[in-house]
């Protein structure tokens, strides 16, 4: 190997090594910071000229993760996502007609929209129920967390990693969700059945004399708007017009407005999401001219990669290692190489986003829901969160690949 592959093997494996801890000691740097630092490395170093790290970026992608960011925003400050919630969980009777609820509340709009932007919607209201109601918010919290993961697997546009495998697979969004949403549906079942055989005891005591909270604050023409734009969004990727394209018209559309300045929307775009994207874009570009994934390949062997356990397994490991997203845009230079089959690409978005759900850390949704408890003095400790965790992530991979194997026959 030459010093000029060798440098930009350690700038990425840096890179990742950055991203997969979340911080350097001594130094303040983010995962974002790290995959932008990666990116201009890569330049410096003549691993890519500037024009290549531009060619490298999926605008398509980024195009499509902002124009939903934008849409969602939306309909997050219109207080629909609170009051959908809201409805369904004054239709509970009991601690597990509650987690059900929940479950249901957060899988369904995970599937349609992204699921870290649910966990920040639903968590204060689901605490707020838990409370009045007199149950323990642990297993709800610990059913937003998973169930969002665990639904956004149904649609292209219910996690960025899912948008990324869609972008460089071609994938159609109808084609994706008749596919992937029979396994998250009976993902959704399973995880109500964990949760609430761990937490059986902790489900069983519902107090009657409670209310929930006084109805969100709606802002109702807002709401109507941001609701049948996104309706009209979803109907469009379902007769298949470009999803970029659909997502950033919608996304402009939705930006003439009276009453909503439109910096209030842009601060609840995660523009650092976006950044990370394109930073790391770039840095697996670079590592892409050492010839790196063939090799990797070679050493793992073509027919055990292409085989679904083995590549479910693979996948999921990576993930709880370097997080989701930057682990599928590893597969991105090793997809032709494993056939470009839509079946492999369905596998790796879904594989990625069930695998979420082992660890605190393997999800974006789970520290958001942790974090936002914490706030509120509710406390979900690693112990707690593994026991529904591990058996999730293992009974929702082995559905997933069941199913999509059966529908590659």
């Amino acid at each position: 190997m030459s010093d000029h592959n060798t440098l930009t093997l350690v700038i990425f494996l840096v890179t990742y090594a950055v991203i997969a801890l979340g911080k350097v000691p001594y130094f303040r740097i983010d995962r974002t910071g790290a995959a932008l630092a990666g990116a201009v490395a890569m330049i410096i170093s003549g691993a890519l000229s500037e024009q290549a790290a531009e060619h490298a970026i999926d605008v398509h992608t980024l195009m499509l993760l902002l124009g939903m960011m934008i849409v969602v925003a939306n309909l997050r400050l219109s207080g629909a996502f609170a009051r959908f919630a809201r409805a369904m969980l004054t239709r509970a009777r009991s601690g597990f007609g509650i987690l059900a609820m929940t479950i249901a509340a957060a899988g369904i709009l995970a599937a349609f929209f992204i699921n870290d932007v649910v966990c920040i919607a639903l968590t204060p209201l689901v605490i707020d129920a838990a409370a009045i109601v007199d149950v323990d918010p642990v297993p709800l919290l610990l059913g937003v967390a998973t169930a969002s993961n665990i639904g956004s697997a149904a649609t292209i546009t219910g996690n960025p990693q899912n948008m990324i495998v869609a972008g460089f697979a071609h994938l159609g969004y109808a084609s994706f969700a008749v596919h992937l949403a029979p396994a998250a549906i009976a993902g959704l079942i399973a995880d109500y059945a964990i949760i609430s055989l761990v937490y059986r005891d902790r489900l069983t005591h519902r107090s009657e004399h409670g209310k929930l909270p006084p109805a969100p604050r709606v802002l109702g023409a807002l709401m109507i708007k941001s609701s049948i734009v996104a309706v009209v969004v979803l109907v469009l990727f379902a007769l298949g017009y470009p999803t970029d394209l659909v997502a950033m018209a919608a996304g402009a559309f939705l930006l003439f407005t009276r009453r909503i300045k439109p910096a209030r929307i842009y601060r609840l775009v995660d523009w650092t999401m976006l950044v990370m994207f394109a930073g790391l874009f770039i840095v697996v570009a670079g590592v892409e001219t050492t010839g790196f994934a063939p090799a990797i390949l070679n050493l793992i062997g073509h027919d055990r990669l292409t085989n679904p356990a083995i590549l479910t397994t693979v996948v999921a490991v990576l993930s709880n290692l370097v997080s989701n997203v930057p682990a599928v845009l590893l597969f991105r230079p090793l997809y032709p190489m494993l056939g470009g089959s839509a079946a492999i690409a369905m596998l790796i978005a879904s594989a990625s986003t069930y695998a979420g759900n082992l660890t605190v850390v393997g999800s974006i949704a789970n520290l958001i829901v942790i974090e936002q408890a914490r706030l509120r003095n509710v406390e979900i400790t690693l112990g707690e969160y593994l026991r529904v965790g591990v058996p999730i992530t293992i009974l929702t991979l082995a559905i997933n690949s069941s199913i999509l194997c059966f529908c590659y026959q």
